[in-house]
């Protein structure tokens, strides 16, 4: 049987109750130059054979499984216990998409509830949704949550040029048509004072990344309070590996917090699909995007879970309306669920501690190197800046034709002021071995020491004999 199960006179009545007389008649307003171009395919092959092809194709391909990788800049490579997959493919969560029929979909709501509620508690924020399609989607909905919150009042959103290049991208892609003021980040080495500077009555928010775009720690004390004495929020894009050790934003003051939840159980897989996390503060919770489900009772006084506060164009008047981003989105915030219980509090202390004093090792290395100079002014997770002697994609040449390694990202794509920098990304996926061979390939692209030139007694001699001739006939003059 063929994949169309027509038979020629089906087909011929078919093209005869639409008046045309054979297939081709269907595209003949298509001009004869492009109409069914030779594709030169080869000839046909078993599906065994084209696996063999595809495999072998794949082969050329730099995988984090094969190569040591030191590329981050927001999407890293950590560990994926097994049973994330496990649970993933599991036919219930796979297969299921917007649970609208709760009486039906009680499995995938509760793992959203116990997804918001870990979210919650690793942020230290209040509420959460379950979720965006990724970090910068969710960092572009708490701006326009900010600024729904002011009922359009403040028009302001002032960003640190320290938050991830990519995401103040389509923050500004978003927002566009709102007739927004969006200020910060266009002097790219502005620091957290230059942008408290900027803060008046029209700002609807202050957005920053801690630890920031370059793995650095941001001096936030006291930052809520100059946020909120002008009437605006402070927006937190943070990497949650980092929140499992370091004092997390709902802690010093933070209203929104969002980001990246890729490092929580998401493989890399060539840049999605990924997960956007969402939390804020309770009195928010009205203006939020996306899916929220809560607990209740039925009748019968058991326990539920429901989507609550749906403020998507399909439940609510669409002028109502927040945004109606986050389907399909379910499976991911699962992967998240289901690494944070399998982990735990201790094993995801134990990851950032390992990406901690990992990166830290190979920054003192790297730091040793001539030529080579790693920015330590500020405390750093697992990310650091390195000031190299060479261009960026010189180095990273040499890394993957000479070492079989993924270096690091080019900082001069997005901050010309940092040419020749790159930012290495340092997991608990790296050992030490690994590191040590990054640190010895980058140690043979060191500049060479000049060389004293040693001159011996018979060179030196004569000219101090011709030196002491010349002032023997001075005393004689």
């Amino acid at each position: 049987m063929t994949y169309l199960p027509h038979t020629d006179a089906e087909r011929a009545e078919m093209l005869k109750t639409i008046g045309v007389q054979k297939m081709e008649d269907l595209f003949r307003d298509v001009p004869d130059k492009v109409r069914f171009p030779k594709l030169g395919l080869p000839p046909a092959i078993s599906e065994m054979e084209v696996m063999w092809e595809l495999q072998n194709i794949s082969g050329a391909n730099v995988n984090v499984g094969e190569f040591p990788c030191f590329l981050g800049a927001g999407a890293y490579n950590h560990y994926v216990p097994v049973t994330v997959d496990y649970v993933l493919s599991r036919g219930e969560f796979y297969t299921a998409y917007t649970p609208y029929q709760p009486e039906i979909s009680q499995g995938t709501l509760q793992a959203m509830f116990e997804y918001q509620s870990m979210m919650c508690a690793l942020t230290g924020m209040e509420v959460s949704n379950a979720s965006h399609y990724d970090g910068a989607t969710s960092a572009a909905e708490g701006v326009m949550m900010a600024v729904a919150v002011s009922r359009g009042a403040r028009r302001k959103v002032v960003i640190s040029p320290a938050v991830h290049p990519q995401y103040r991208q389509v923050i500004y892609t978003y927002t566009q048509g709102m007739e927004l003021e969006i200020t910060g980040d266009e002097n790219l080495q502005a620091g957290l004072a230059d942008l408290v500077k900027l803060l008046d009555d029209q700002t609807a928010a202050l957005v920053i990344q801690n630890p920031n775009f370059f793995g650095q720690m941001e001096d936030v004390q006291g930052l809520a309070d100059q946020v909120h004495a002008v009437g605006a929020l402070l927006i937190v894009v943070a990497d949650p590996i980092s929140l499992a050790m370091f004092t997390p934003p709902g802690a010093y003051g933070a209203d929104i917090v969002c980001g990246e939840g890729q490092p929580l159980g998401i493989p890399l897989s060539y840049g999605g699909p990924y997960l956007g996390y969402f939390t804020s503060r309770k009195a928010l919770v009205r203006q939020m995007a996306g899916r929220i489900v809560g607990q209740t009772v039925d009748i019968d006084n058991q326990r539920g879970y429901v989507l609550t506060l749906s403020t998507r164009e399909q439940h609510i008047r669409r002028e109502k309306a927040t945004s109606n981003i986050c389907s399909n989105q379910g499976l991911m915030a699962l992967a998240a669920a289901v690494y944070m219980s399998t982990m735990g509090k201790c094993g995801l202390r134990t990851v950032a501690e390992l990406c901690y004093h990992k990166s830290h090792y190979a920054a003192e290395k790297i730091d040793a190197l001539r030529g080579y100079v790693v920015d330590i002014r500020r405390p750093f997770f697992k990310e650091f800046v390195v000031k190299c002697p060479t261009s960026v994609a010189r180095v990273n040449r040499h890394l993957l034709h000479k070492w079989g390694i993924v270096g690091g990202y080019d900082l001069g794509r997005d901050y010309p002021h940092l040419k020749n920098h790159m930012l290495v990304a340092v997991t608990e996926m790296n050992r030490k071995e690994e590191i040590d061979a990054l640190v010895a390939a980058l140690k043979e692209l060191a500049p060479t020491p000049a060389r004293k030139v040693v001159k011996t007694a018979k060179q030196v001699a004569p000219k101090k004999a011709a030196a002491r001739k010349t002032a023997s006939k001075r005393r004689a003059r």
